[in-house]
């Protein structure tokens, strides 16, 4: 084996393991606050909270990076500490009966967490001869992990394949309800911490370098804001960010009560899968239609799954429809969002251009949904833990999101000006 092939297995490996973490958790800590916060008042803003906790991150994760990352530490040794200290915290949270308590914990690690997103990134750039070729290969095992991540919490593949691994080892049957995510997690993580010893040099890239607080945080990037178009996307970039919060913090207890019980985080792992669908055909229709009906037909999923959500709730076949839309709603708008701003932002700001999008998205605008999810879902009183309560307010939860998500929808539309260049990107049909 070339030495090259075995540091792409490496890289991908440690793609796997970052996002496997994640995943473990993630999809199913709704449900997991469900049952150990039964009874709180204010339930369904403890998990908006819960979730909020990683906007908070995102938004304050350019700032560790380019403070210690980028400037002082090799990134495979700065990756380990955190994993390594995120594994005794999420160990922890597994244990806390109390709600302030875990979110203050899980608001740290993700403080530790949110930066290695980056780091994992700049360890295979650095270590790789043609990131164009290689990097998607190796990226693309981070959804792998994700998904595998699902299977093994819901102990099964999507109902056809068994995979008792956790109940053998903790003698629970419903994993997502308990503290067992967690703990995966945790152990997952502090083989991923020791892992990442082991992974190839990377020194710090801005060693000696001035720290700019405007470029750690995409600020230098505002100027693109001048150009109508841009600001358009910007905001509706922010603004769609608010309804996908509810997607990530409360489908997989909406469908587990309705369909799909403890097998409910195999069924959310078909999102990610269509996501790798998507992914791969996202060049053949940006050729075709262009960014605006990319981002279009993207926010037009948003409002589809949200409105199948309300309507159909009772329904298996539509509620894995919804699920699948995922690669559409994901790819579609992020990733045709990603071009668009490396093809209108010139090259000395393309990088704080890509921060800002980042920012809007995965920092504020989700920051804004995940607080507004928990405010209408404990003003409509949803109780989440039960079949019953989920029949009585899907309609009415999920409709908020599916309005929010059309009106942005026809305010991209009126706003948002065709754009006539030769950029494949940016060709309109």
């Amino acid at each position: 084996m070339s030495s090259d092939r075995y540091v792409i297995i490496r890289l991908s490996v440690m793609m796997f393991l970052q996002f496997f973490v994640w995943g473990a958790f993630f999809v199913t800590m709704g449900s997991y606050l469900l049952s150990v916060f039964q009874g709180e008042a204010n339930i369904n803003s403890i998990i908006g909270q819960a979730y909020a906790t990683h906007n908070w991150a995102a938004l304050l994760a350019p700032l560790f990076v380019g403070l210690l990352a980028d400037r002082y530490f090799n990134a495979e040794r700065l990756n380990a500490v955190c994993q390594l200290a995120g594994a005794g915290l999420l160990w922890y949270a597994a244990s806390i009966t109390d709600a302030a308590v875990f979110i203050g914990v899980m608001f740290i690690y993700f403080m530790l967490y949110m930066p290695t997103l980056a780091l994992t990134n700049a360890i295979a750039f650095s270590n790789i001869d043609s990131p164009d070729r290689q990097f998607p290969a190796i990226r693309v095992w981070g959804t792998i992990g994700w998904i595998v991540s699902g299977f093994v919490v819901a102990q099964t593949v999507l109902g056809w394949v068994q995979i008792p691994l956790l109940q053998m080892i903790t003698g629970v049957d419903n994993a997502q309800a308990s503290n067992v995510p967690l703990k995966m997690a945790a152990i997952v993580s502090l083989v991923y911490g020791l892992y990442s010893l082991t992974l190839p040099a990377t020194p710090p890239q801005a060693k000696g370098e001035r720290f700019s607080l405007s470029k750690t945080f995409g600020l230098d990037a505002i100027k693109l804001m001048a150009e109508r178009n841009f600001f358009i996307f910007a905001l509706s970039s922010f603004l769609i960010s608010i309804p996908l919060a509810f997607y990530y913090a409360r489908t997989n207890d909406f469908v587990a009560a309705m369909a799909f019980g403890e097998q409910s985080a195999s069924f959310m792992a078909i999102g990610q899968m269509s996501e790798v669908l998507f992914m791969l055909l996202v060049p053949f229709f940006l050729i075709r239609f262009g960014v605006k009906w990319m981002l279009v037909v993207a926010m037009g999923a948003w409002a589809l799954r949200y409105l199948v959500f309300a309507s159909f709730p009772e329904s298996a076949a539509l509620l894995i429809f919804g699920i699948a839309l995922h690669g559409i709603c994901y790819d579609f708008f992020f990733v045709t969002g990603q071009l668009y701003v490396d093809r209108k932002a010139p090259v000395p700001i393309r990088a704080s251009a890509q921060g800002l999008f980042a920012l809007l998205t995965y920092g504020a605008g989700m920051l804004v949904g995940n607080y507004l999810l928990g405010w209408w879902g404990d003003s409509i009183a949803l109780d989440g833990s039960s079949m019953a309560g989920w029949q009585q307010s899907a309609f009415t939860f999920w409709i908020m999101p599916a309005l929010l998500a059309l009106a942005i929808l026809l305010f991209f539309i009126l706003t948002f000006q065709r754009e006539n260049h030769h950029d494949p990107v940016t060709q309109p049909a």
